[in-house]
């Protein structure tokens, strides 16, 4: 059991450091999916197959092959994203301006390095992709990444007033209202993919949220009924035990942690921002779903439901944001976003301040990614360690059980 001092330093400790790794590498480092930008991809022959079995070969091993077959560290958009959004809440937190002026910094190399081949704001990875749902280029944006980008700038806009930040969030939504749409009786679904249409339930509700929160500043209504209806998609095919499928087509019928973080915390920011409780019952039964199945009573985090392994660093990152920001309503989330942190940084994080990939049955899988386990990490620890520091200042009636963890 850990009191309240030593948490707050066992958890600002833990940021510091993984702070100081993305720093010193400059924000680069190894991604789960970058396996096609080995020297090894020609000999796949651009077959599909060929590709995907190239990309899971390296993402799956749990010793780190990438050095040995080409793959380097490389610039991440989705990483600054999530870095600038934790040094906005540190900002926020300790009112130091380093802190904005790193955010700042994160937010002009990503308006400098947006998809070039659209008007609008939207980003990409830096490499080729490929899955059983087929395969994109580096230069083609996803909403997903594109709307936790946009998502920085209006943290940005919120605490700065700065117009330029809103002009590129409008941008976002600009580029997300020009998406395909998958259109139904309950609602349209938007597109994870500009070129095709591709129906996901947490870019859908990612985009929808991203509509909604922009709207909030700009009183654009067609943002917010191209919102309603995304929700409505999403939240018609919720399951009845509270969960969601990944997607509808039965190839991805699975139920894992970090999709289900996402559409939890878009579906809050959306009734935040909306203020339209149509589907209030849906986040109650969602969050009771997450907090039930897929966490260890040490706090452990599962990748799914139904099953421990493997122990995913971007799950264990989504957990603590999603139960952190979703304490302020309940406390039992609060309690546990501490006790996932504790284990996270007791069981995944190195001498170096890096965070782990995964762990297997029998081993840790050590690779540097920089997404996805760095700058996810870096901001859910932020956001937690800001709500401990603020917890004295909370109702007592959000925070008596919460105390009993620390």
């Amino acid at each position: 059991m850990l009191n309240s001092e030593t948490t707050t330093l066992l958890i600002g400790q833990s940021l510091d450091q993984v702070e100081q790794w993305v720093e010193r590498h400059n924000y680069c480092g190894y991604e789960p999916f970058d396996g096609l930008s080995s020297w090894f991809r020609p000999l796949a022959f651009g077959s599909l197959l060929g590709e995907r079995l190239l990309l899971q070969s390296i993402r799956q091993c749990p010793l780190n092959l990438r050095p040995l077959m080409g793959v380097t560290p490389k610039d991440s958009t989705k990483g600054r994203g999530y870095m600038a959004s934790g040094y906005l809440i540190r900002y926020r937190s300790t009112g130091n301006p380093q802190y904005l002026q790193k955010a700042e910094l994160c937010l002009d190399w990503l308006d400098n390095h947006k998809a070039a081949k659209f008007l609008h704001h939207s980003w990409s990875n830096d490499f080729d992709f490929a899955s059983r749902g087929g395969s994109y280029t580096k230069d083609d944006p996803i909403i997903v990444w594109t709307s936790l980008i946009g998502f920085a700038y209006l943290d940005a806009y919120e605490q700065t007033s700065n117009s330029r930040w809103l002009e590129i969030a409008d941008s976002v939504c600009r580029w997300i209202m020009d998406l395909p749409r998958e259109k139904t009786d309950y609602g349209d679904c938007l597109s994870y993919l500009a070129h095709a249409q591709s129906s996901i339930h947490n870019s859908n509700m990612l985009g929808a949220a991203m509509l909604a929160r922009t709207a909030k500043h700009t009183g654009n209504r067609e943002y917010i009924e191209v919102a309603r209806s995304a929700m409505k998609y999403s939240c018609s095919r919720q399951r009845a035990d509270g969960s969601w499928w990944y997607a509808e087509v039965p190839k991805y019928h699975w139920i894992d942690n970090f999709h289900t973080g996402y559409n939890l915390d878009s579906l809050r920011s959306y009734i935040e921002y909306t203020g339209d409780e149509s589907w209030r019952s849906n986040l109650i039964k969602g969050l009771a779903f997450y907090k039930a199945h897929f966490f260890e009573e040490n706090g452990c985090p599962k990748y799914y439901h139904d099953r421990r392994y493997p122990i995913d660093s971007q799950c264990a990152a989504q957990s603590i944001e999603t139960l952190a920001t979703f304490s302020q309503d309940d406390p039992a989330c609060g309690e546990l976003a501490v006790r996932a942190a504790r284990w996270t940084i007791e069981n995944m994080q190195g001498s170096d301040g890096h965070f782990f990939y995964r762990i297997y049955p029998l081993m840790k899988a050590k690779t540097p990614m920089l997404h996805w386990a760095q700058a996810t990490m870096y901001k859910a620890l932020a956001l937690l360690l800001e709500l401990f520091r603020e917890k004295a200042t909370l109702p007592s009636r959000k925070v008596a059980s919460f105390a009993e963890v620390i």
